[in-house]
């Protein structure tokens, strides 16, 4: 069955292994509400059939969404073979309702995740989405005892398609991407990785062939990820060839459009494999909690981005050649949900036994220029702890 594509890999585990409750066809509730209706598609003025129905609570202060879905689903269902759908028990209050298909704008792709992240609260981003998407929300009132009808429409979206291949001609089969959407001020990234998935759930087939869908009209540049646990640790290939995003060629697709013909071509020679460990300045033991980013030198423009393993040590594949700043941060020694610090040294003696956990002694950021020209395994890092605040006294 269809899904929203923005929710997080722990609730799409709980519909199809356990069919978490909020999801699931209810039995009839007096003590509550029902909200029936249709989905139509806008081109073809038919039924939207086996749309994904969602109904997100208006917010309240406080709201927390339990996988920070920017739209979380208060209720799921899909539409039958006549584009209707009907929920039953339905807490009453004030909804939003919107659909999603295949083929169809989805909201997730029409908001800007950098935006997103600087906002403080799940209402706020909640308020942001809802603002930014309005023109496609249908508003609801549940009340008990009442049935609620409601009509929903989705427009068709537009459509980036092509091919990825090697420059030996062989396709570049199991690619991920990603999709840049060029706005007032700057670019901004397409898509919500949400729990470390990835943005966009488009994967080149066997012929190298891929199509990214469901997007707003505008102006945008594609870029192929390498296959990785990742987004942020992929390396990537961008249309015009290019490793850098600001170099890359755009395209332009209206709506209902498809843009075909973007076709990538993925170097295989040149790109390298750095690799080095994060320790403490103090006494050289290995930091198992950190962050390492690779950023272009000339601009700091991010490249890639992976964290250290339990040993400290790191490694980044299909690097290009280039002049770089290697960035360290958010190192620690202890796990941040409170396992005992690995603490030594002359500064920091064993800490008194307690019975509540020793705060993670944290480390200050760093960053190592380094030129890659070939392959590197030894990077060396070395950090040094955070001074303690005097200011707040014992």
């Amino acid at each position: 069955m269809a899904r929203p594509r923005w929710l997080s890999a722990l609730t799409i585990a709980c519909l199809l292994v356990t069919g978490c409750n909020k999801y699931q066809h209810k039995k009839p509730d007096p003590t509550k509400g029902v909200v029936t209706g249709v989905v139509l598609c806008t081109d073809t003025g038919k039924p939207a059939r086996f749309a994904t129905v969602v109904l997100t609570a208006t917010p309240k202060a406080g709201d927390k969404s339990e996988d920070s879905d920017p739209l979380p689903a208060a209720e799921m269902t899909v539409t039958d073979l006549d584009g209707r759908f009907r929920m039953e028990a339905v807490q009453p209050g004030r909804y939003y309702a919107f659909a999603t298909l295949d083929g169809y704008l989805d909201p997730s792709l029409d908001l800007d995740p950098d935006k997103l992240k600087s906002l403080p609260s799940d209402r706020e981003r909640h308020l942001y989405s809802i603002q930014q998407w309005k023109d496609h929300l249908t508003e609801v009132t549940v009340s008990m005892h009442r049935i609620s009808e409601i009509s929903i429409t989705i427009e068709r979206a537009a459509e980036i398609a092509g091919t990825v291949t090697f420059d030996d001609g062989s396709p570049a089969i199991g690619m991920h991407f990603q999709a840049f959407r060029k706005t007032d001020k700057d670019w901004t990234s397409v898509g919500l990785p949400l729990m470390d998935n990835w943005s966009i759930r488009a994967v080149s087939d066997s012929h190298g062939r891929y199509s990214i869908i469901n997007l707003p009209a505008g102006e945008y540049t594609v870029c192929t990820l390498m296959p990785t646990d990742t987004e942020q640790a992929a390396a990537r290939v961008c249309l015009g060839d290019v490793f850098r995003r600001k170099k890359a060629k755009s395209v332009k697709v209206g709506a209902g459009e498809t843009a075909n013909g973007n076709d990538i071509e993925i170097p295989l020679s040149g790109l390298h494999s750095i690799a080095g460990d994060v320790t403490a300045f103090a006494d050289g033991h290995p930091l198992p909690h950190a962050t390492v980013s690779l950023l272009y030198a000339d601009d700091r423009e991010p490249v890639r981005e992976t964290s250290v393993l339990e040993d400290g040590s790191f490694s980044l594949q299909y690097v290009p050649e280039g002049n770089y700043i290697l960035k360290v941060s958010g190192a620690q020694d202890a796990d941040p949900k409170g396992a005992e610090p690995v603490v030594s040294g002359p500064d920091f003696p064993p800490a008194a036994a307690s019975s509540s956990p020793t705060p993670p002694v944290r480390y200050v950021d760093k960053e190592v220029p380094i030129n890659v020209l070939g392959d590197i395994g030894d990077i060396a890092v070395t950090v040094s702890p955070v001074a303690p605040d005097k200011s707040t006294g014992p």
